[in-house]
């Protein structure tokens, strides 16, 4: 037993000190040290003479340093020993074209090519041979030889890849559509692969060539796994609708499930495409069996309501309450009934009642934390900020960590700085900058930048006090005290920081009244105070959406999604205002 314990010590000994050599010689390689790295790789191919790494590590340190004819003999040597290693004239042949010998290169290649029709199992070998070095047309060959001769054989998505290298976009998407058609076990890895190239512009050269493809496929061969890539790249594109119709086909051959039209109407409602939203859980309305299903698809056909402005939000709700009833199960309609009253009805005390009431049904501290946030808000809407403090500090030490949480220590930092305390506020913008959940950290730097870049220096007031109470303003919907108040700014501190903040702050107020042109005049003044502004790319951005969907000026409109695809292509904006410039163009590919 002891000597047994010893073979294994030594077997294992022996590896790791051949992994150590292996990456001090890769990192001579590296380096350029190609004599030092030539010692050793040449010390390990001796001890492993079938280990093809050292071999072709071996070789390319003999090509580096020009000492082809070593490298020539020790190739010739081991296809004496065994000529049926097709891979090795890959090497050989490469050794050639390093000396500019094309012709015994050519000569080399082709008997790597060939050898895969008396031997397919160095196949995929060869084609990996040729790929190192960068002969992709010959990587492209070997495997596809090697498939006709070894039908269990797949190297699809080793040929998709080098398509994608070659910018062979067609042939790319044909050999992973293949790849799919052949095992479905391949579709996440596709969609992963094909993501890199797909945009959410549906007039990129990728996106069209991938849905052309897709439907060739999908005429031929007609398969459910079409469909839900179809879906997944008209959800890409931001097609909703579109990307609706293929769940629908999918939902009418497997009607059981209406978990994917449940994310496509979410994904839709998050980027405001209120119309795919609520198609898609109407949808789901009309075909689910589920009353919890039913109940979240109506939650956001309210939510949806709301967003819209809809004149039938109010009795929406009553028949939701009608048919569902105020329970444990309508908890969130609950909570969107009372956020509706309060900042769309100003009915601030009916819907604190709809939320105490609501409070009696609660069963989970996150039911609970739901309805507190909306207390808290509720209270900041009617001015009794401490109070709220207390509802959203609460949460935060009942629910450490949630998103809840998150979503809380933010109020907390929201109403700290309408209060004017700026210090606590960025105290706790500073910890959710770090926030897991996107649009809570997206918000904490935006709050936490305007705070920073405006706070008063040695007592000397700034404008952010008066610009909190502005937003604050704006937050219980008292627009025109909030434009009043930002006209002041505008007025006292005049050529300081806080004014381009104003002007942009009162220009979005401006459009929720209706007063294009004044918003017109404040974008413009924004473009022209600070042209290396923080807020120039969003001035010109929100000066193409004004001209386009409310003024109807597509030529107007156009300038500025040109303005913004050409002087400012780090920004935010640019996929969305090229997708938007091309359409309003008449682009057609």
């Amino acid at each position: 037993m002891r000597t047994l314990f010893f073979i294994i010590f030594l077997a294992i000994s022996s590896i790791s000190y051949a992994q150590n050599d292996y990456l001090l010689a890769e990192s001579y390689y590296r380096e350029g040290a190609y004599e030092k790295a030539t010692q050793i790789f040449k010390k390990l191919y001796t001890k492993s003479p079938f280990n093809t790494t050292y071999l072709s590590k071996l070789i390319s340190c003999y090509q580096e340093t020009e000492r082809f004819l070593e490298a020539e003999n020790l190739l010739k040597s081991k296809i004496k020993r065994n000529s049926q290693q097709g891979y090795l004239y890959v090497y050989l042949g490469y050794n050639y074209e390093r000396q500019q010998q094309k012709e015994l290169a050519k000569i080399n290649y082709d008997i790597a090519l060939n050898s895969i029709d008396n031997n397919a199992s160095y196949g995929g070998i060869i084609g990996r041979v040729f790929k190192d070095y960068n002969l992709l047309d010959h990587a492209v060959l070997a495997y596809k030889k090697t498939m006709v001769k070894n039908e269990n054989a797949n190297y699809s998505f080793q040929i998709a890849q080098i398509y994608g290298e070659k910018g062979d976009f067609k042939k790319m998407f044909e050999s992973y559509i293949d790849l799919v058609d052949k095992n479905i076990n391949y579709y996440s890895l596709v969609q992963r692969y094909t993501s890199k190239y797909i945009t959410d512009d549906a007039e990129n050269e990728a996106n069209i060539l991938f849905r052309k493809t897709l439907l060739r496929k999908s005429a031929s061969n007609p398969k459910d796994v079409w469909n839900v890539l179809l879906s997944w790249l008209f959800t890409q594109q931001k097609d909703y609708l579109k990307a609706l119709i293929q769940e629908k086909a999918l939902y009418q051959r497997n009607p059981e499930d209406l978990a994917s039209i449940f994310s496509l109407g979410k994904i839709a409602f998050d980027n405001r495409d209120y119309a795919a939203a609520k198609a898609s859980f109407n949808f789901i309305t009309q075909n689910s069996s589920l009353i919890e299903e039913k109940i979240n698809a109506n939650w956001y056909l309210s939510k949806i309501a709301v967003a819209t402005k809809s004149a039938e939000t109010e009795s929406l709700f009553q028949s939701l309450f009608a048919e569902f009833g105020k329970n444990t199960l309508t908890i969130k309609l609950q909570v969107e009934y009372a956020d509706f009253l309060t900042f769309h009805q100003n009915k601030p005390q009916k819907a604190k009642l709809v939320l105490e009431e609501a409070l009696r049904f609660s069963r989970s501290k996150y039911d609970k934390a739901r309805i507190k946030l909306k207390l808290g808000d509720i209270l900041v809407f009617t001015g009794k900020y401490n109070k709220a403090l207390i509802y959203f500090s609460q949460i935060q030490t009942q629910l450490k960590g949630d998103e809840l949480a998150q979503q809380a220590r933010f109020k907390v930092a929201q109403t700290s700085y309408f209060k004017g305390d700026f210090t606590w506020a960025k105290a706790q913008l500073k910890v959710l900058k770090g926030s897991t959940t996107q649009l809570i950290a997206n918000d904490a730097v935006e709050l936490f930048l305007i705070i920073t870049d405006n706070e008063p220096v040695d007592s000397i007031p700034s404008g952010l006090m008066q610009y909190a109470k502005a937003e604050l303003y704006a937050f219980q919907n008292k627009t025109q005290q909030a434009i009043d108040t930002l006209n002041t700014i505008k007025k006292d501190f005049k050529g300081q920081p806080i004014e381009d903040e104003a002007l942009f702050k009162q220009a979005r107020l401006y459009i929720k009244q209706k007063k294009f042109e004044l918003a017109i005049t404040n974008f413009e003044q924004v473009i022209t105070l600070n042209p290396e502004g923080i807020l120039i790319d969003d001035a010109h951005y929100e000066l193409a959406e004004l001209y386009k969907n409310h003024l109807n000026n597509s030529e107007k409109a156009s300038e500025y999604y040109q303005k913004i695809i050409f002087d400012y292509p780090s920004s935010i904006y640019l996929v969305d205002a090229r997708k938007k410039y091309r359409k309003i163009r008449g682009d057609t590919i």
